[in-house]
């Protein structure tokens, strides 16, 4: 199975980043990809909670999933929406960051709504509080398909090892991770937090990112890491997309995940964990 990771450098636009992504994803198509993956809210980056709330829409109304389920049905390919910024019927208010996975039928196979907040402070100048616009999720994911078992996560989770184990010993054998990274931790923490979770578990880890500064008509803007990276079971980095916009592909062999868990059997040791 040939993987495409999708960079993208979203803006407060949902409709502009929706063009974005279709042009990224035709490459993909293109280049043979039968899994194709995009990153985390890839619809709407805005730190304005009232934008957010003007033009985000639930999951049954949303312009980009019903778009991109669709060109997922035309390429006949398998699509990780890395995650859309949802409305939800919350009391509070409050946002979902919620990861989709499409089938070539362009049905939702599986849904993951991010667990793990980012809250904190970096420094005086860059901090967030991401619980404040949006809601945890309570349950892990794992969807199997023809081609893998696949854990899904999103962002933050990637500091939360124990997630990625209990994926693994339920059966995953691919970890998605799409990101909208922070360029400071980004730099200190991206790549071996997950070259980490692959060698963990023995696991491909996908995780295309967001990149660049993104246009926030009504926000303060923010800027991300970039660098979509495929690791390999073994830690091995297969690819690396740089800063700029565009696609990585990396090609898949879910033999390569048994080769790397039979050498080092880690899975297998130490205490049991609970399957999602």
């Amino acid at each position: 199975m040939r993987a495409a990771l999708l960079q993208t450098n979203a803006s407060c636009d949902p409709a502009e980043n929706l063009e974005e992504i279709e042009s990224l994803l035709a490459r993909a198509v293109e280049g043979g990809a039968g899994f194709a993956l995009t990153p985390e809210t890839c619809n709407c980056m805005s730190s304005s909670l009232e934008l957010k709330r003007e033009i985000l829409h639930p999951e049954e109304s949303d312009p980009t999933l019903a778009v991109l389920r669709r060109r997922a049905r035309e390429a006949g390919i398998w699509l990780l929406i890395g995650s859309l910024a949802l409305k939800t019927e919350d009391a509070d208010g409050r946002f979902a960051n919620r990861s989709f996975l499409i089938a070539p039928d362009g049905e939702i196979a599986c849904r993951y709504d991010k667990i793990h907040m980012f809250d904190v402070e970096i420094s005086k100048e860059e901090t967030y509080r991401e619980s404040k616009a949006y809601r945890p999720g309570e349950r892990a994911a794992l969807a199997r398909t023809p081609f893998a078992a696949i854990g899904l996560t999103v962002c933050y989770d990637v500091r939360f090892p124990e997630l990625h184990r209990r994926l693994a010993q339920a059966g995953a054998q691919v970890l998605t991770v799409p990101a909208a990274f922070s360029p400071v931790t980004g730099e200190a923490h991206w790549e071996t937090l997950l070259r980490a979770r692959a060698i963990e578990t023995g696991c491909y880890v996908l995780a295309p990112a967001q990149t660049g500064r993104h246009r926030d008509s009504r926000g303060r803007g923010r800027s991300t890491h970039g660098h979509s990276l495929a690791i390999g079971p073994w830690g091995e980095i297969l690819a690396d997309a740089g800063t700029e916009t565009g696609v990585a592909f990396a090609d898949l062999d879910m033999g390569r995940v048994e080769e790397a868990r039979r050498r080092v059997p880690s899975l297998s040791h130490g205490a049991e964990v609970e399957g999602p």
